[in-house]
């Protein structure tokens, strides 16, 4: 039977992309919450929903009975038997239910009901389907542009890049057609809010991915990425096949690879590094294009002093330190760069130390050590400080106090004979 209230719910139906069986359980129970407004139950009526013809069919089974005590459970003989002559008392009746009877106010009613389950039903689809989507790259149109964020059209759903993940020096236009990756999908009170990015790393990854085609088929491993988006972005690689390159890889016949990704990130610099398991390679790399001479590493603190020409200190060091920056983040040590002119002066003084010191014959390097570190350079240092300074140097008691300074008396005969 055709309705209205059959005619809404089915262009509601033809509106949405949800599953037909989903769709026609869901009108079922509106209209059997209509039926239990108007009548109190439900206990006694039976619903057939044909979503494709636009039919809803009620039923009401009602008994038979000689004096009606409840319209809505029973029905007398004579009502009964104008539609079929053959019932008797006691029988079963089943009543069609026109759905029009319902009234205009309730059918209203329903279908802002199916409306709001339908809502709540596509938003758990959104959040379901982009919850596995997470990392991989969109394409959208901007809908709306605020101080904080941008909204984005993508297909059915509507996502936002918070002004975090935007591409500072970018500037965005409405209508125009912009490629994000899937940063999270947070559920909440208004549905999912989906994030994307053009600033996370993981970005540059997948554009790399598309681009490079080694990259995606796993010949080629991007190990590490520091980024500063908009600015400067370093990425090691490394290339599984000894016959593949990884850098032209990446960069392309005439720099063709590169150059698209350059320019879907507004023109960021890209530097393309070797990765290396050395780690005084690696980092020697990272710092390019400046040229290293010497890279020392603390592995206890991470750190690493990296000597260098003194015409390539500011190049290693970058604008506002963004070079040495981008390649501690790129290594995971702290890079400290030193003009190869201060490090052979210190070099030299550190050694002219040692062999001030290890004169004094008979004394461990230990102990020797100990001495360095508590400031003492000279054997004129140590004599000055005499029996109580030296107690004061942590692992020195009074015997070998008393033995470096007569020591440091001898040594210093010794020296006056010569």
């Amino acid at each position: 039977m055709k309705s209205d209230i059959a005619e809404a719910f089915s262009q509601i139906v033809k509106e949405k992309n949800i599953d037909k069986d989903e769709l026609t359980m869901m009108v079922e129970n509106i209209i059997l919450l209509m039926i239990k407004k108007k009548y109190g139950t439900t206990d006694n009526f039976d619903i057939f929903v044909h979503l494709d013809k636009g039919e809803i069919e009620i039923y009401q089974n009602k008994t038979i009975v000689e004096h009606v005590q409840d319209e809505n459970l029973e029905i007398n003989l004579e009502a009964a038997q104008a539609f079929e002559p053959d019932l008797e008392i006691g029988d079963e009746f089943v009543e069609i239910v026109d759905p029009a009877s319902f009234g205009r106010r309730l059918i209203i009613s329903a279908k802002q009901n199916l409306n709001q389950k339908l809502r709540d039903l596509e938003k758990e689809s959104i959040f379901e389907e982009y919850k596995n989507r997470i990392g991989e790259i969109i394409m959208g149109d901007i809908r709306q542009i605020n101080r904080d964020e941008i909204y984005v059209n993508v297909d059915r759903a509507e996502m936002v890049l918070p002004k975090e993940e935007q591409i500072h020096n970018e500037r965005y236009h409405r209508g125009e057609h912009i490629r994000a990756v899937i940063k999270e999908v947070i559920r909440t009170n208004r549905g999912p809010e989906i994030v994307i990015s053009r600033a996370n790393p993981m970005f540059l990854l997948r554009l790399f991915e598309l681009e490079v085609p080694e990259i995606y088929d796993g010949i080629i491993e991007v190990k590490a990425i520091a980024r500063e988006p908009g600015e400067r972005t370093k990425i090691a690689v490394y290339s599984n096949d000894a016959r593949i390159d990884a850098v032209g890889a990446c960069v392309g016949m005439k720099g063709i690879r590169i150059q698209s990704i350059v320019k879907e990130l507004n023109n960021e610099k890209i530097d393309i590094i070797n990765w290396n398991a050395e780690p005084e390679i690696f980092i020697a790399r990272a710092l390019s294009p400046a040229k290293s001479s010497r890279v020392i590493i603390n592995e206890e603190n991470k750190t690493a002093t990296v000597v260098l020409p003194n015409d390539q200190i500011s190049l290693a060091i970058g604008r506002g330190g963004q070079n040495r920056r981008l390649a501690s983040r790129l290594t995971t040590y702290e890079i400290e760069t030193v003009k190869e002119s201060d490090y052979l002066k210190i070099d030299a003084e550190d050694e002219q130390e040692d062999q001030d010191l290890n004169k004094l014959e008979g004394i461990s390097k230990s102990i020797i050590k100990k001495l360095l570190s508590a400031g003492f350079e000279t054997l004129a240092e140590i004599k000055s400080a005499g029996e109580k300074g030296l107690l004061e140097v942590p692992g020195i008691g009074e015997k070998t106090a008393q033995k470096i300074l007569e020591l440091v008396d001898n040594t210093e005969e010794l020296e006056e004979r010569e």
